[in-house]
């Protein structure tokens, strides 16, 4: 069977996280989304973890149910660590993501993050000066069925092959531990074609998750796992790629151009460079002098030494495209824009005005959830309950019909369903999300 998961964003107990990321408003949003499996967030946090025992029961074989509601959201247990250190004489910050197969498990992983010295109540997402390979060393110790993946791979600042503090391979990073890294997470600024270019991670799973920071943001990247039952286990399985019968049948993508740092550039002076720019006139910025900020596309581009990945798009009955690739047999991905996005650009007004949430509303009411509406519902069904404009716009996102301005040193890119002059006025600012919890 097929499952949506969204293994990675955050609880309350984490900085710049919204005060409603608990377990009630994570299940509620769970089920608007269709997100079947959800992580528990954060549950390094001695008091967050506190609630999940309180909240959370076994429904078995390391996956858990919210004991105040009978819906079938499933969760799994996961969080994310901050490790800052140096190595080989320079300074590394890398995220990654850790998954415990039960709670007996993480107690005790906790246990030795403390013993280590790292401050498990400082913040949801805890910062430690341990290395990314100690992490992994402890992860492994207090259990063999313990994943570790690297988190938002290719953030500038906070990841396994940021340009400003990560590595150029696995290898360097995990040294003779690097085998047990089986996948990573694309993070908003990539997508898997991207990350086909790097010969490590051309056989390496890719895994894609929302890093959100509010309920809304939830699913707005997700992987579909293909297993026969919803179990620990079977994630771990297809995630290693260890059982032909429990894979990753495809992921659902962020446009990697509306991510806050794909392109190079430097927001405060308003400079922003693709590749071929940044290569002509260097990365130093040509207003204040300083150096830019390397885009993700710019660090994948000098990591896969010229490499290309070649892809190939189909369309489904749907009229949704899904990108493949041509050379090796790797999941599939779609792209998708979020459906708040698509009705606010459609009424000219704000995402969280009181028509576009309405309209949400009576979408997710007649349809049953986001992913449904953006990629299965009926066309004719939708312009029957939103109108015209709204059902065009989804198909214009199914078919791949939009343009974006790509995002920058922190800056989130702009989507345009329908081209500037189409447009009776300028779309609201708070409709590219900016003033949104992340």
């Amino acid at each position: 069977m097929k499952i949506i998961s969204d293994l990675h964003f955050h609880s309350r107990f984490s900085r710049a996280v919204s005060p409603q990321m608990n377990i009630p408003t994570i299940s509620l949003w769970a089920q608007k989304k269709g997100i079947e499996l959800v992580t528990t967030s954060d549950f390094t946090h001695p008091l967050w973890f506190r609630e999940l025992q309180i909240n959370l029961k076994e429904t078995g074989e390391g996956i858990y149910s919210y004991k105040e509601s009978d819906s079938n959201i499933k969760f799994l247990l996961t969080t994310e660590i901050s490790c800052i250190y140096s190595k080989s004489g320079k300074g590394r910050r890398v995220h990654l993501l850790v998954f415990a197969p039960n709670l007996s498990v993480v107690e005790k992983f906790n246990k030795e993050m403390t013993l280590r010295g790292a401050n498990l109540l400082s913040d949801g997402r805890p910062i430690t000066g341990l290395t990314a390979k100690n992490i992994l060393e402890i992860a492994l110790s207090v259990s063999e069925d313990c994943l570790v993946i690297p988190a938002h791979a290719w953030t500038p600042h906070f990841s396994v092959f940021g340009a400003n503090s990560g590595f150029d391979s696995l290898e360097e990073c995990f040294e003779e531990l690097t085998t047990n890294i089986k996948a990573v997470e694309t993070g908003l600024s990539s997508d898997p074609a991207m990350n086909w270019r790097v010969q490590e991670l051309k056989t390496r799973s890719l895994v894609s998750f929302s890093d959100a920071h509010s309920p809304a943001k939830m699913g707005r990247e997700a992987t579909i796992f293909d297993i026969p039952k919803i179990t620990y286990q079977n994630i771990k399985k297809a995630i290693s790629q260890e059982d032909k019968d429990c894979r990753i049948a495809s992921t659902i993508e962020f446009y990697p151009e509306e991510g806050k740092y794909h392109f190079t550039g430097h927001r405060n002076c308003h400079i922003v460079f693709s590749p071929n720019e940044a290569r002509k006139k260097g990365l130093i910025c040509p207003v204040c002098g300083k150096r830019l900020t390397v885009g993700v596309m710019s660090r994948v581009e000098e990591l896969a030494r010229g490499d290309e990945a070649q892809t190939e798009i189909k369309k489904d009955s749907n009229s949704v495209l899904w990108i493949r690739n041509k050379d090796f047999d790797r999941p599939p991905y779609v792209m998708i824009v979020p459906l708040v996005e698509i009705i606010s650009e459609s009424f000219m007004k704000g995402v969280q005005s009181q028509a576009v949430q309405t309209m949400y509303e009576r979408l997710i009411s007649n349809f049953d959830n986001e992913f449904n509406i953006l990629l299965k519902s009926d066309l004719e069904k939708i312009k029957e309950t939103a109108g015209e404009k709204i059902a065009e716009g989804i198909l214009k996102v199914r078919n791949g019909d939009i343009v974006i301005k790509p995002g920058y040193d922190g800056v989130f890119g702009k989507v345009r369903i329908w081209k500037e002059e189409n447009l009776k006025k300028p779309i609201d600012e708070e409709i590219t999300s900016q003033k949104m919890l992340f």
